[in-house]
């Protein structure tokens, strides 16, 4: 696992941020902060590294705003548990902002998908989502990529020692895992696309 997160680099990271953004579930939540605090840890530019996953992010992030604005309550429903929507359009009706920057800037266990669903179908404007989502990943970012710098080798240690007998099958939990979630996000939006087109 170790060599396989390493040989990734910044496109790899990239991409992780970007399917971690979205309406497909990653197995690991947090999924681009270690992988960018492990990069880091191994020689990687920081700057550079925390750059790819804010753009990566964003991306993400964006596509997930752009199917809560075509999607609208019908995306909502579809995507966020019934036990969490009406506390999270609660939450963006009244504070729209803090609805977007505190799951972006915060992380796990804080959702990150109903909010940025529900400011695009709640009429949070692309401008402010992209201003206020881009800031909170900056901080975000900046902030795991110092930890790589000045704690990375100490936690690496730490978690190659523990899980290096693992590595092989968790990698392989990993991929089906991820395989099982993009696969799912596929179904959820096609079922959306149906949904529309009947509405329509």
């Amino acid at each position: 696992m170790p060599h396989w997160l390493t040989n990734l680099g910044a496109l790899g990271l990239f991409f992780v941020a970007v399917v971690d953004s979205s309406v497909i579930p990653l197995p690991l939540p947090g999924s681009t902060d270690l992988l960018l605090l492990w990069l880091v840890a191994h020689g990687g530019n920081p700057w550079l590294l925390a750059s790819y996953a804010i753009a990566g992010s964003i991306l993400g992030g964006y596509t997930t705003w752009q199917i809560g604005r075509s999607g609208g309550e019908a995306a909502l429903r579809n995507y966020v548990p019934a036990l969490l929507l009406g506390r999270v359009v609660m939450w963006v009706e009244r504070h729209p902002l803090l609805a977007v920057f505190l799951p972006a800037v915060l992380p796990p266990p804080i959702p990150l998908l109903p909010f940025a669903l529900a400011s695009g179908a709640l009429g949070v404007s692309r401008r402010r989502f992209l201003g206020v989502y881009g800031a909170a990943r900056c901080l975000r970012y900046s902030f795991i990529a110092w930890l790589g710098v000045a704690y990375g080798r100490r936690i690496v240690r730490m978690w190659s020692g523990t899980l290096q007998r693992w590595s092989t099958p968790l990698l392989c939990v990993f991929v089906g895992l991820l395989a099982v979630g993009i696969g799912f996000g596929i179904w959820k939006i096609r079922g959306l696309r149906q949904i529309e087109a009947a509405a329509g």
